[in-house]
């Protein structure tokens, strides 16, 4: 999930939901497999972890090829509720949602409880401000 400031996007922010998985260089086949069964996303080098990158970030993809595939296989590990969050905020994305600032903090608040790991350039409390300044 990234979120980008755009002056022209209607509350300011511009919302990008992705599903990525990495893998280092020597895996990539591992990427290339996911890619031909999802039929869809594309494959870079990640720079900054100087790993491979396989993602998908359409929208449409997402709603039809990523979400029913986690449905039906569900994840065993801490990742299935990181999906479970990722699934509303792509309805809420749907719905619209995150034009207006009240769906957009509520996506902030579901975004910033996934992927413990994570990097983040803002705090939660940075994003949630600039949407009422």
């Amino acid at each position: 999930m990234t979120f980008n400031k755009r002056e022209k996007a209607k509350i300011g922010w511009e919302l990008r939901p992705s599903f990525s998985v990495s893998q280092n260089e020597d895996r990539r086949q591992v990427l290339d497999l996911i890619q031909k069964y999802f039929d869809c996303g594309y494959i870079r080098r990640d720079y900054s972890d100087k790993t491979v990158k396989f993602e998908i970030r359409d929208h449409r993809d997402l709603l039809s090829k990523v979400i029913p595939h986690f449905d039906k296989f569900p994840l065993f590990s801490k990742k299935q509720k990181d999906f479970e969050l990722f699934k509303e905020i792509c309805s809420l994305v749907s719905q619209k949602r995150h034009l207006t600032k009240e769906g957009f903090s509520q996506i902030i608040h579901l975004a910033y409880q996934m992927n413990g790991s994570g990097k983040r350039k803002r705090t939660k409390e940075e994003m949630i401000g600039s949407l009422n300044s």
